[in-house]
């Protein structure tokens, strides 16, 4: 039997660098932001999705980021939460250490939070990578929750990649997770703390690898795949959700330690992938698979959300 040799970590990285990048405004109404006596900022932007503006000063001598994140939450009448989070290890949500505010009792708690993965979030604050102090948030202008903190950066940090979202529903003290629209989706991007607070785009992608497809508007779409390694009997599998745009709801990857083909590799990608989908989407979805026999098995039975 043939052996597939492309591994799955390969198929993520691909997949994800098609995913849109998202850029910082400059200037604009984050400049009439009025904050309290005692809180200013020496730049501020507007961020280019979910209405949020960030202000910040950076300390290059002490390592130093002090920051006020404004957004206004997703929930009727104000309700809901606002974060903001600085990721080392990669652009996205996962790996991000994150600040998070809502009102609890009347009055507001900021929490942190390391985002090691796509599972749902706690009551209580988990410790992040970075020494974070001065936390606290209140309601400003518009709805908006302003959200502060310092946190300590390594030394020499020119740049880093931040996030930042909101959501609706806070219960029982613990946020429930975030709406997965475009704008959800691209709020992220690259701040640099150097000069003049310039800000830039996150790397293009490498449009010679941007072949996927796209679903129709209004679906999301699930790309599958495996890794098989007969003479191991072991292997791989891959799973992608995306939106008509190109944004990333899930990736995710695993080993199999015990496989006894190509087909059952695929099989189980294709069952792991729909499993997340529907937790994570409630839209329709399409499934997309090299794997010409799971292809024909699938479509045999209509399969229900």
């Amino acid at each position: 039997m043939h052996h597939r040799r492309r591994s799955i970590l390969q198929l993520a990285l691909l997949l994800l660098a098609a995913s849109p990048a998202a850029m910082l405004a400059a200037g604009g109404s984050c400049e009439r932001e009025e904050f309290p006596a005692g809180r200013s900022y020496a730049t501020c932007a507007d961020l280019p999705a979910l209405g949020a503006s960030l202000h910040w000063t950076y300390d290059a001598a002490a390592s130093s980021l002090s920051l006020a994140f404004a957004a206004k939450p997703s929930g009727a009448s104000g309700a809901g939460w606002v974060a903001w989070g600085v990721n080392p290890t990669g652009d996205g949500m996962k790996g991000a250490q994150t600040l998070l505010a809502f009102k609890s009792k009347g009055a507001y708690v900021v929490n942190t939070y390391n985002l090691t993965g796509y599972r749902p979030l706690s009551a209580a604050s988990t410790p992040i990578a970075f020494e974070a102090t001065e936390l606290a948030a209140d309601e400003g202008a518009d709805g908006k929750v302003r959200l502060y903190g310092t946190l300590q950066l390594p030394k020499g940090m020119e740049a880093v990649n931040h996030i930042w979202q909101v959501g609706s529903t806070v219960a029982n003290g613990v946020p429930a997770k975030h709406a997965f629209a475009q704008e959800n989706l691209e709020a992220k991007g690259s701040l640099v703390l150097t000069g003049a607070g310039a800000t830039e785009a996150a790397p293009a992608p490498d449009t010679a690898l941007a072949t996927w497809a796209p679903p129709p508007p209004g679906c999301v779409k699930l790309n599958v795949d495996d890794s098989f390694v007969e003479a191991d009997s072991n292997g791989g599998v891959g799973m992608i959700l995306r939106v008509h745009s190109g944004g990333v709801i899930f990736s995710s990857c695993r080993f199999m330690f015990t496989c006894s083909s190509a087909l059952e590799a695929e099989a189980a990608a294709c069952c792991e992938g729909i499993a997340l989908a529907l937790e994570w989407s409630q839209a329709p979805v399409i499934i997309e698979t090299d794997c010409s026999m799971l292809a024909s098995m699938l479509k045999e039975d209509v399969i229900n959300r």
